[in-house]
């Protein structure tokens, strides 16, 4: 059965692909198109790429946890979603504000029209595909807040909204809430396929989910109210404990499968040490340490995060989904490889460093993002293959159906 959405994840890779390239250009003064435009990099990747793959497999690795056929393609979500990327990336750059309304109003709809499908399809006796489906339509709400607040920071909706720091908002709902929530939902649908065994008990896995849930509602009620403390720290404290457990599961779970001696394995897992980075610099941040660049880590330390942990992650699961689910491979596995794992971990790092040696910040910008491009490269490739192979699989099946 085809799967738009993974075939436009491969668009987007190759697009973040292409505007890495430029950043790194640009960043060592070789090229100075496209630049200053790191918030639509990022973009590409999130509301791109992994936007993409989560519409398209959600559906499907719900009805297979149920044990039912396969979904069809709700082809009005995959035309309001796109429809909606391209007028939102058209508009970013330039700052039209009909645009970006438009275009966060109709991923808006696309997303609304996703939960409800999967909200629909939370029942039967299986508790642990009801609560991968709370994580997935929680995460979903919290991407709703994010396209109110993001869109609002091109219209002027903060000053109304009374949203104190809303870059800080906006990000914390789409990665402490949408990403994280919808990433753990993963882990709990996937890693068992490998582990032939749950992660971890119905109460451990909804124990976690509201740890995340509530942790994310506080981080995000702290800078919309001007960085309280009162909601930050406990939020933090919150998904920050749900978010080690998970991963102390998931590495139980990887090390059982047998899976530890691959790239991919190490993928999933590393990828975490991106997102907890700036978790475990916060409290400096929040008390405003002397000589610690809350500023600069404010500022960059989001790029890192993207490419460190989202990306990467995709680097693990985007070739399993599209194997599994374009190419027909039920025993797919992780994807990655030794020098993508190697690439984009060195990558994240160059631009935490370019955030303390400030006198070098170009030339490891520069450096850090080559890194990212020599990453994503292979992992292209991975997926075009298959893609590819799929693709000529379905021409021949309707030149068959032609002939008959």
């Amino acid at each position: 059965m085809l799967n738009p959405y993974l075939l436009m994840t491969l668009l987007y890779l190759l697009v973040a692909v292409l505007a890495a390239a430029d950043a790194s250009l640009t960043s060592l003064n070789l090229l100075g198109w496209f630049n200053g435009l790191r918030w639509l990099r990022v973009h590409f990747i999130t509301l791109g790429m992994a936007t993409q793959a989560f519409f398209g497999v959600l559906p499907w690795l719900a009805a297979a946890r149920r044990g039912l056929p396969r979904p069809q393609t709700r082809w009005d979500i995959w035309l309001t979603l796109n429809a909606g990327l391209v007028l939102l990336l058209a508009g970013i750059p330039i700052m039209n504000g009909a645009l970006i309304f438009t275009g966060g109003t109709l991923i808006f709809v696309a997303a609304t029209l996703l939960a409800l499908q999967l909200w629909q399809m939370r029942g039967g006796p299986s508790i642990p595909a009801r609560v991968s489906v709370q994580f997935y339509v929680m995460g979903l709400a919290y991407l709703l807040l994010g396209i109110i607040i993001g869109t609002g920071l091109w219209l002027g909706w903060s000053g109304p909204l009374r949203i104190q720091i809303p870059v800080e908002v906006h990000i914390h709902a789409n990665n402490w809430g949408f990403m994280s929530l919808v990433f753990a939902g993963l882990l709990v649908d996937v890693v068992p396929r490998w582990s032939r065994r749950e992660l971890a008990s119905d109460r451990v896995i909804n124990a976690i989910f509201w740890m995340m849930s509530v942790g994310a509602l506080g981080l995000v009620i702290g800078p919309w109210l001007g960085g309280a403390l009162w909601a930050t720290v406990p939020g933090l404290v919150l998904h920050l404990s749900a978010t080690i457990w998970l991963l102390g599961l998931t590495a139980a779970s990887i090390k059982r499968a047998g899976l530890l001696r691959t790239a991919g394995a190490w993928h999933l897992l590393l990828s975490y040490v991106w997102i907890l980075a700036p978790v475990l610099v916060a409290p400096l941040i929040i008390l405003r340490v002397p000589g610690f660049p809350g500023a600069g880590i404010e500022a960059t330390a989001p790029q890192a995060l993207i490419y460190g942990w989202v990306l990467q992650f995709a680097f693990a699961l985007l070739p399993y989904f599209v194997s599994r689910f374009l190419g027909g491979d039920e025993t797919a596995r992780l994807g990655g490889n030794w020098l993508s794992l190697l690439a984009v971990n060195v990558g994240s790092g160059l631009i935490w460093a370019s955030i303390f040696l400030t006198e070098q910040q170009a030339l490891l910008h520069g450096l850090g993002y080559a890194f990212f491009v020599l990453a994503m490269l292979p992992i292209a490739w991975e997926i075009g293959t298959i893609s590819r192979s799929a693709l000529q699989r379905l021409e021949v099946s309707f030149s068959a159906s032609a002939g008959d």
